[in-house]
């Protein structure tokens, strides 16, 4: 069946109509610990998990300062749902790593949504035509809706892991049908309580051959997203950048009428109101500039068939930090201007703001201990790099 085309500027446009839908529906997000069934669904008639969908199969094939100015729309009306679209949106870019019959097989649709953990914490023994895979992951964002699981996992062969030649296990992904995966329920956290990241399990499930995929050079597909394992990384930026935006504007809205008592006077009126919230700004226009700006440099060493340096690979990984710790600076930093009344979720939303800024500044690439080890790499350290750059 041909499905419709959708561009940057019909995504976006999507994007921005679904605003007060996510604002209203926040709570039950929040209640059932996952997207409700009608949240998905408007998700995925928007379009918001076929960014990745390479343009071959009609998809957009979005570059990633798009990728983060969508997520970032949808993080200013709910974080949540922003992350569960920022995960389940790599579809496209894993159907990159597979053969095309493969992938196609896998992913029949543009508007399909994957989940699943980076983490290696499945073992794959090699069995005739496939794989037998047992493990359970954690941190599987958006899991309770997906169509396909990805399982991370140390490859073994003959009860012994398979060894690189310079010594260390040999991992790898795999693709399977969400049907075939169970779902672990123990999502139960006080921030990104709707992103349902609940640990997975298979216990000697079997996985063809045509469905492991490494996230090494050279991908499957020939575009520019595909030339660099990492570049569906990017996109996590625009959670913290939209939810920041949502707090300036939201306190910027109720200054207009909150009154100090016993004086009478308009908050709007007071000099700390008024540093705080040139401080929000100021702090949330510097990251956001920097998240732009690294990522164009990278993306345009991609555009001419180059690796990016060890420069552009630093400052990548350091704006993605940078914005999310910055964002949660801000965020408190104007639930304390507000005072009493951030406390009440009823009232503002603040409360589940800062709760979900403590949450997503815990994710493995945008902790603050990452930034010793992006030290190291400008200093050309004795030490380990992760993948993550």
């Amino acid at each position: 069946m041909l499905e419709a085309s959708m561009n940057f500027a019909d995504i976006y446009a999507n994007a921005r109509a679904l605003s007060g839908f996510l604002r209203e529906r926040s709570v039950a997000i929040d209640d059932a610990r996952k997207l409700p069934t009608d949240v998905v669904e408007r998700l995925r008639e928007a379009g918001m998990f076929r960014l990745m969908m390479p343009k071959e199969w009609g998809g957009p094939e979005l570059r990633p300062s798009q990728q983060v100015e969508l997520i970032e729309e949808l993080a200013k009306a709910n974080a949540s749902a922003a992350w569960c679209v920022m995960i389940g949106c790599d579809s496209g870019f894993f159907a990159g790593y597979l053969e095309e019959s493969a992938a196609r097989e896998i992913f029949p649709r543009l508007d399909m949504v994957t989940a699943g953990s980076v983490t290696p914490s499945g073992r794959a023994e090699r069995v005739a035509g496939g794989y037998r895979v047992t493990g359970q992951w954690p941190f599987g964002s958006g899991i309770s809706h997906a169509d396909v699981v990805g399982l991370s996992c140390v490859l073994y062969d003959n009860g012994a892991p398979v060894v690189k030649s310079k010594g260390g296990p040999i991992t790898c992904g795999m693709l399977v049908p969400a049907a075939q995966v169970e779902v672990v329920d123990n999502w139960h956290t006080t921030g990104m309580r709707g992103t349902g990241s609940s640990d997975y399990r298979v216990k000697d499930l079997f996985v063809p051959e045509r469905f492991l995929f490494n996230l090494r050079p050279p991908a499957r597909r020939e575009g520019v997203l595909w030339r660099r394992a990492t570049n569906f990384l990017p996109k996590v930026s625009g959670v913290p950048l939209g939810a920041a935006r949502a707090a300036i504007d939201h306190v910027v809205e109720i200054m207009q009428t909150k009154v100090e008592m016993p004086s009478g006077r308009l908050y709007k009126n007071q000099a700390r109101i008024q540093s705080a919230i040139a401080d929000a700004e100021m702090m949330l226009g510097a990251a956001r500039a920097y998240v732009f700006s690294a990522m164009d440099r990278e993306w345009g060493r991609l555009e001419r068939d180059e690796q990016p340096t060890i420069r552009e690979r630093a400052d990548a990984w350091l704006s993605r930090v940078n914005a999310t710790q910055s964002a949660r600076d801000i965020i408190r930093m104007l639930y304390d201007a507000v005072g009493s009344a951030a406390i009440y979720s009823e009232r503002t939303m603040l409360d589940r703001a800062l709760r979900d800024a403590e949450t997503f500044c815990q994710h493995l690439v945008m902790q603050r201990k990452s930034l010793e080890m992006i030290g190291g790499m400008l200093l050309g350290a004795d030490a380990p790099l992760l993948p993550y750059v």
